[in-house]
């Protein structure tokens, strides 16, 4: 809140309705001369009332502009008057509502022409909330080629008044191509082949940095499916003559490079959304749940894939983040850290060398420094952000020292700056829990959980998903977002896709039946309530859910996967985990549903392709029965082997309540490994030995 926004006995001057919202974001806009309202029938039946457009602002707690514009503009007294006076103005947080945030961000793109981000800003007509007019940040003064945020109100206003009919045309024509987003569907006699694989293979590697690793130019993101899809085809072609090393190297580069990068939190683990240059090393410091659960799973998969105990290290430091700092008591894992602390994008993170000299010995200063770029010039506004500037190998040869000693120097010094660090003001955290993130952290530490042999991580997942069981889960659907445990907003497609797949991904470390009914009730919620029944493929929204101005599909891979690839691989794999040919159908047909997309651009649907592989090639079921102490040991052999086209489930012999498809396999006082491959399954084998000798064997 504004220093001069308070009453002389220091309580806030002004009040809106966002102060009684769960999203922290909206709560910063609580207290504003704007009379804000978030987006909900009060609001649009004021804009009908008073004929007024309606000013729409959508952001995120950790956007750096979105605070900008906040401080700049919505905290003046002119611009909020201009506002209340000339629009009704809705403020939304885009975690919250990505069913508005994609919406209106496609029309912003179509209107304008311009790619879109936060802060978006859109005006919309007074009575159906179509957008007319729009941008994303919008600075108080004109600057950076930018008109100035009061001269776009009056002139959207005046024009608003002036030329209603004119807007109606445009409107129509919008509508249009909003309806025209969606491909057709591949006709049942298109046969779904193994071409889009081979052009992913294609495109990756011309977009491959090869010097940097990572896929295109700055500003660069991490893409966690890309790698993981890279290592999975490498694993898939390892039998054959000619194995395909460069997409080994492609994946473990990429990933080498990220984690010596200052995109990666070198002290605290973790990593940032995005770098803003091409060798990782500057971030865009907020870090977000979404990337990190991705990236989890793929650096603990790279470790089990290639041996490289460094991989397991980072995924170590994402997992050690995620519990010190994002996981609630209550269970749920927080949303996102912001860029900024006090006022300052990337305070809490960079370093003055004066302040890291009074910390560390001499000796650990000694190879600190050269290690994390101390010796060279300040790499962000006069100060040094950490990132791996020297091979270990080089630091310790001219410390004329062995390479165990130098290890445990840094790994002393970086827990004294850690520990100086945690003096400073750490940047805001979004505290309120997302169902569909949740599930992308619950899934990467199930999958670290297994690969690393970390039951504790195993421990964190069931916390969280006991948690959204418990305040998420209501009346047979799901809630989106809670804070403090007050859960509402109907759920998405994503939230229910990612948490199913996640579900079963915690099945591999652990069994519990129950887990086991409450996925598959996820997927029939899907199958009713979000499935295209004409043409295939699912709804971002709900069929009940509040009627907006158009219910769109997602189907390419964005800042997290595609909902519907998640779906159509999670259906494939329950289908053939439970014999539930329903599944099977609605799996085939949301990949009709997006063939011409797939077929055409692989790269950017990774999630789909997955879905493709496991649709031509079905994923090999291991289940296993028979007593936990021996289960056990069968288990953890299975886990040490990287089989990202497997899926293991131990289940003890007297486990109750199984799906029929499960009980079926039947248990003895010893255990017996069933193979299956999609709907055909081998004879139950009673050696662990020949068990493992099979499945080396099996393509």
């Amino acid at each position: 809140m504004h220093s001069a926004h308070r009453n002389s006995d220091g309580t806030p001057k002004y009040s809106n309705r966002l102060a009684r919202e769960t999203s922290p974001y909206l709560r910063l806009h609580a207290h504003n001369p704007v009379d804000w309202y978030p987006w909900g029938a009060e609001a649009l039946a004021r804009a009908r009332a008073e004929n007024k457009p309606v000013f729409l602002s959508v952001g995120y707690h950790a956007c750096h502009w979105c605070h900008v514009q906040l401080e700049e503009s919505f905290e003046d007294e002119e611009i909020a008057r201009l506002l209340n006076e000339r629009f009704i103005s809705i403020k939304v947080d885009r975690e919250e509502r990505p069913d508005i945030d994609r919406i209106y961000q496609i029309a912003q793109q179509l209107l304008t022409q311009r790619s879109g981000g936060w802060p978006l800003s859109m005006f919309l007509t007074h009575d159906d909330q179509k957008p007319f007019f729009g941008g994303t940040y919008f600075p108080r003064e004109s600057r950076y080629g930018l008109p100035a945020f009061r001269d776009v109100l009056l002139r959207v206003s005046e024009y608003y008044a002036a030329h209603a009919g004119e807007l109606r045309k445009q409107n129509e024509a919008l509508m249009r191509a909003l309806e025209g987003l969606d491909p057709p569907a591949a006709p049942g006699a298109v046969q779904l082949d193994a071409a889009p694989l081979g052009a992913c293979r294609a495109q990756l590697a011309r977009m491959f940095d090869a010097q940097h690793g990572g896929f295109g130019g700055a500003p660069k993101f991490p893409r966690p499916p890309m790698v993981t899809w890279l290592l999975r085809h490498w694993h898939a072609s390892s039998a054959a003559p000619e194995p395909d090393l460069q997409a080994l190297y492609m994946a473990t580069l990429t990933l080498r490079r990220m984690a010596d990068g200052g995109i990666n939190d070198q002290l605290g683990g973790g990593f940032c959304r995005y770098a803003v240059d091409e060798s990782w090393m500057i971030p865009h410091f907020e870090k977000m749940l979404y990337d990190n659960g991705e990236l989890l799973g793929a650096y603990a998969q790279a470790a089990l894939a290639t041996g490289d105990a460094e991989y397991g290290a980072v995924a170590e430091a994402i997992a050690a983040w995620t519990l010190r700092e994002m996981q609630a008591d209550a269970g749920g894992y927080y949303s996102s850290l912001d860029a900024d602390s006090e006022g300052h994008e990337g305070k809490f993170y960079v370093w003055q060398r004066a302040e890291v000299e009074a910390v560390l010995s001499a000796a650990e200063l000694a190879v600190f420094a050269p290690r994390y770029g101390l010796d060279r010039p300040a790499n962000f506004e006069g100060q040094w952000h950490l990132y791996v500037a020297r091979p270990l190998a080089e630091v310790a040869a001219a410390a004329q020292q062995p390479e165990a000693t130098v290890s445990e120097l840094l790994a002393s010094a970086r827990a004294k700056l850690l520990a100086a660090r945690a003096h400073r003001t750490p940047p805001p955290r979004d505290d309120k829990v997302l169902t569909g993130w949740n599930a992308l952290m619950i899934r990467g530490m199930a999958i670290a959980a297994r690969a690393l042999q970390r039951p504790e991580l195993a421990e964190s997942a069931t916390r969280a998903l006991n948690f959204l069981r418990a305040t998420h889960w209501r009346d047979g659907r799901l809630l989106a977002t809670s804070r403090d445990g007050h859960a509402h907003l109907a759920a998405y497609l994503d939230d229910y896709a990612f948490l199913a797949d996640a579900i079963l991904e915690l099945q591999q470390v652990r069994f519990r039946a129950a887990e086991l009914e409450f996925a598959r009730e996820l997927l029939e919620v899907l199958l009713g309530h979000f499935a295209d029944r004409e043409h295939g493929g699912f709804y971002f929204t709900a069929d009940d859910h509040e009627s907006l101005i158009h219910r769109s599909k997602t189907f390419g891979d964005d800042a997290t996967p595609s909902g519907n690839g998640i779906a159509a691989l999670t259906l494939l794999r329950f289908g053939y985990l439970l014999g539930e040919e329903r599944y099977l159908a609605a799996a085939e047909r949301t990949l009709r549903a997006f063939w011409m997309p797939l077929a055409q651009h692989p790269q950017t649907h990774i999630s789909l392709l997955v879905a493709l592989e496991e649709l031509l090639q079905p994923t090999q079921l291991v289940i296993l029965r028979g007593p936990p102490p021996q289960l056990q040991q069968w288990q953890r052999q299975l886990a040490q082997r990287y089989a990202p086209r497997r899926l293991v489930l131990a289940i003890a012999a007297d486990a109750q309540d199984l799906p029929p498809a499960l009980a079926a396999k039947g248990a003895t006082d010893q255990v017996l490994g069933y193979v299956c491959r999609g709907s055909v399954c081998a004879s139950p084998v009673a050696s662990l030995a020949q068990l493992l000798s099979e499945l080396d064997r099996a393509p």
